[in-house]
């Protein structure tokens, strides 16, 4: 066969196996995300370019209380129920691809670094369990005795950490522990006790250096530097309420989305119609920003520039937004009763919102701070995209 010709059979065969590919139903999965549907277990495949539904995907039992991790490579989303399910949900095909009871009662989970194992932290029974990301087999369970009666703690803040780590915080033991799973059959677990009262929520700084457990049984935080292990737990903003009476708690806030411009971190103060400003050279309070009602997300657009914030019951039907340059609020939007979650596009020129009440999901354009798009979603929580799947701690 000459050149000449084997040349054109290439090509004829090149064209046949293009040919053979649906271009039009081929898709990356970078503007991907999906919404949840507390009220039916399901959840709303989503995407960003164009701001649309994409498909529902049902039968994920509880999720009234519900988080998710992606895959290293953004297909396949994992969910963790309320009621101790975990689910394996392919974005692409838009199907349940595996579902396990793994606990009575679970609180959320994180995914490790190399993205082979997928964390719960569990209320009941209390403790961690880890299982294979691919088969959702289970590998190793933690469980969060604590005290001389070896009694079981509600495990809050769990997150992924360099180094093939798992940090996490014991509600009742006020202990923050760091699990070493690089040998998966023997995981290396590191204790860190008396840190405080009721660590309620923790985030890990997104460069995996520091992680920080959020106080609900007194005023204060908890930092463990990553680091430095041996440094121990280190108190900061002890007295951030001292000589203020605290109002009635009605949602716990969260500290994941804590946001950062510059070396200023914003966190939300419990009990308080405030956000905290720390320094975070030194983890000094570097200020207060009074705001509509007690925060419970507060978020920071991914430039830095500015915080949105949304609040607890009864002024859920708020938004604020601050500028992080002159820490003043800058907007109050009112997308209406119920809402419960926040997420940014991956380059901060939109932001998503749940409107549980309404039934609705919002798209709002950041810069002009207006609205652009509303959609129907039943009952809608949290919102979660792809870009996830890169960040320490989310």
């Amino acid at each position: 066969m000459n050149r000449l010709r084997l040349l054109s059979l290439l090509l004829v065969l090149s064209l046949g196996g293009c040919a053979s590919l649906d271009m039009g139903k081929l898709r990356g999965t970078g503007d991907l995300g999906l919404v949840i549907e507390r009220a039916d277990g399901a959840v709303q495949i989503l995407e960003t370019t164009g701001n649309s539904l994409l498909g529902e995907v049902p039968g994920l039992g509880d999720l009234s209380h519900a988080s998710v991790v992606y895959s290293r490579d953004e297909r396949y989303a994992y969910v963790f129920g309320r009621d101790g399910g975990l689910s394996k949900v392919d974005l692409l095909t838009r199907r349940l691809v595996k579902r396990v009871m793994q606990s009575g009662n679970s609180i959320g989970g994180a995914i490790s670094q190399d993205g082979r194992w997928i964390a719960v932290s569990n209320y009941t029974p209390g403790g961690v369990r880890i299982f294979d990301a691919e088969t959702l087999e289970l590998k190793a369970d933690i469980p969060a005795r604590w005290g001389d009666e070896g009694r079981l703690s509600k495990v809050i803040g769990l997150v992924d950490a360099p180094a093939e780590r798992f940090v996490f915080s014991l509600w009742d033991a006020g202990e923050i522990w760091v699990a070493d799973v690089r040998d998966i059959d023997h995981p290396q677990i590191r204790k860190f006790r008396n840190i405080g009262r009721n660590p309620y929520d923790a985030l890990i700084t997104p460069d995996g250096r520091y992680y920080i457990a959020g106080l609900f049984g007194e005023d204060g935080m908890a930092l463990l530097d990553l680091w430095n292990l041996d440094a121990g737990v280190r108190r900061i903003l002890p007295d951030y309420g001292k000589g203020e009476k605290k109002l009635p708690v009605y949602k716990m806030p969260h500290l994941e989305g804590w946001a950062i411009a510059g070396h200023y971190a914003y966190v939300p103060a419990v009990g308080r119609h405030e956000v905290l400003v720390i320094d975070t050279l030194d983890w000094s309070l570097a200020g207060r920003i009074p705001v509509h009602g007690q925060p419970v997300f507060v978020m920071a657009r991914p430039d830095g520039r500015q915080v949105w914030v949304n609040f607890a019951v009864p002024d859920n039907d708020t938004v604020q937004v601050i500028d992080t340059r002159s820490r003043n609020i800058v907007k109050t939007l009112k997308p209406g009763k119920g809402v419960l979650h926040m997420e940014f596009e991956p380059r901060g020129e939109q932001v998503w919102i749940s409107v549980r009440d309404r039934s609705r999901v919002q798209v709002y354009d950041t810069e002009r701070m207006e609205l652009l798009k509303e959609m129907p979603v039943k009952l809608p929580s949290g919102i979660f995209f792809t870009d996830r799947a890169h960040r320490i701690g989310l």
